[in-house]
């Protein structure tokens, strides 16, 4: 079964969206649209009636939310009619959904004392409250932002990579469609998440012939013919764009 992302015109690339209960990773770095991907695959879920639910462990909730809908997203309707959620996972532990919206939610999970509020989370906590959330509110559409914050309990190496892959095989059990963001300086040096997702892809957003450039990239996509070529992205007032090859 495919699932629309609702970002236009990247479908045509990916044989008409996503594989369900699957997990893709997105990466690039700062402001090439990773944020405003996240959202936009959840509004588009929560359109059709999917549940979405973002998950922050950087960004105030808030904040992501006010610039949201600066977006012909119908960002705030959504999360009245409790078909877009936000979760906040961060250092400082304001978990839960915003003060704004707690009439429509509940904040009564723990996550456990493991964490302190000068930490990030580890993936085993971020996990199982996550899955609190799918579980509560019947979620089809999940979104981490970001990954690159989550608190490892080992410094071994190849304990994080255990550690990380054990994080991405629980998130494909959850029954709902997951976007990991991350972040990414060298898109030469991959990360252990985009070997064990079912999907990458690279957002860029680069200086190309003296013009600021962004383009999204597919780089991975299991179970699915795709366009590994760069194609640019343009922001709209729907969201998103992405249009033809980069020349």
């Amino acid at each position: 079964m495919r699932i629309p992302t609702g970002i236009e015109g990247f479908d045509d690339l990916v044989q008409g969206g996503f594989l369900s209960d699957r997990v893709y990773v997105l990466s690039g770095p700062p402001g090439s649209g990773k944020t405003t991907f996240g959202v936009q695959f959840l509004a588009h879920g929560a359109a059709l009636g999917e549940v979405g639910l973002y998950v922050t462990l950087l960004e105030c909730p808030q904040n992501i939310i006010n610039d949201m809908s600066n977006y012909a997203m119908n960002v705030p309707t959504l999360i009245k009619m409790q078909k877009l959620l936000f979760a906040d996972l961060g250092p400082r532990m304001e978990y839960g959904y915003m003060d704004e919206i707690n009439e429509f939610v509940t904040t009564d999970y723990n996550l456990g004392k493991s964490s302190t509020e000068s930490e990030a989370p580890s993936p085993s906590i971020v996990f199982k409250e996550i899955a609190a959330y799918v579980s509560e509110y019947d979620v089809k559409r999940l979104v981490i932002d970001s990954v690159s914050a989550i608190r490892f309990t080992s410094k071994d190496l190849s304990l994080q990579e255990k550690e990380m892959s054990r994080f991405i095989r629980n998130l494909k059990k959850l029954g709902c469609t997951t976007v990991l963001l991350s972040e990414m300086t060298d898109p030469t040096a991959y990360s252990t998440e985009q070997f064990a997702a079912n999907g990458v892809i690279f957002m860029h957003n680069f200086l190309y012939d003296k013009t600021m450039t962004r383009a999204i990239q597919v780089i991975k996509m299991r179970g699915t013919r795709h366009d590994c070529n760069m194609h640019n992205v343009s922001f709209t007032e729907k969201g998103l764009k992405v249009e033809g090859y980069l020349e």
